[in-house]
């Protein structure tokens, strides 16, 4: 069996769900314009620089998820996929997801991005397995805390492993197996994989996949 990695955010989509989510709470007026943006926009610039201080940015994303409650959040969540996300969805990205999955390749799309905003993104896909950074819940409503080992740079290989390990596998196990990804931020799993794979590559991406020789496709052209 082969294994397909699917990066999320200006992979499979043409756009950041992480950051369109925080645009989309301040567009419905949930969260503060003029405060909130500019956060939101420097996280996302260190992010694109390679210097982004993953457990700053998380307690500054899941903290409107702490502060609302679960039906709100749901709602919001629904139309945030109908008005930010189906756009984002490219044909192309679904037909190469579509060729893995008729290859009988066991499928998961790996993120940083938080599941919650993930999850319906992944049903989007008809992918089943998700390895996204985890919000804390308790009592059923989310503490603004992170779950676990975030799912971002090494912390991808991280949760690579503790997901094939309950699958009873090792990525050693795969005839193949090929990542997906935009950001020279995921070269630390790009690294391990037989088949890496830059998708509309950020420039160091393109400049380091060129010198290796590695493979680089677009789902947007």
């Amino acid at each position: 069996m082969r294994l397909a990695l699917f990066d999320l955010d200006n992979t499979l989509l043409a756009g950041d769900s992480d950051y369109e989510w925080g645009q989309f709470l301040v567009d419905h007026g949930v969260l503060h314009r003029e405060s909130y943006e500019a956060q939101n926009r420097t996280y996302y610039e260190q992010y694109v620089a390679g210097t982004l201080d993953i457990h700053q940015y998380l307690a500054f994303a899941l903290r409107p998820l702490a502060t609302h409650s679960p039906e709100e959040l749901e709602r919001w969540r629904g139309e945030f996929m109908r008005l930010r996300i189906a756009p984002m969805i490219t044909p192309a990205a679904r037909a190469l997801v579509g060729t893995h999955q008729a290859a009988g390749d066991l499928c998961a799309i790996i993120t940083a991005t938080n599941s919650f905003v993930t999850a319906p993104i992944a049903r989007a896909f008809r992918v089943e397995e998700l390895i996204a950074t985890e919000p804390e819940m308790r009592d059923g409503r989310f503490t603004g805390r992170v779950a676990g080992t975030p799912c971002f740079r090494e912390g991808k290989l991280v949760r690579l492993e503790q997901w094939l390990s309950r699958l009873g596998r090792r990525l050693a196990d795969f005839a193949e197996s090929t990542f997906y990804s935009d950001s020279h931020n995921d070269l630390p799993l790009l690294e391990r994989v037989s088949r890496p794979v830059a998708v509309d590559p950020d420039e160091a991406l393109a400049a380091l996949a060129a010198r290796r020789g590695w493979a680089m496709i677009s789902l947007r052209r």
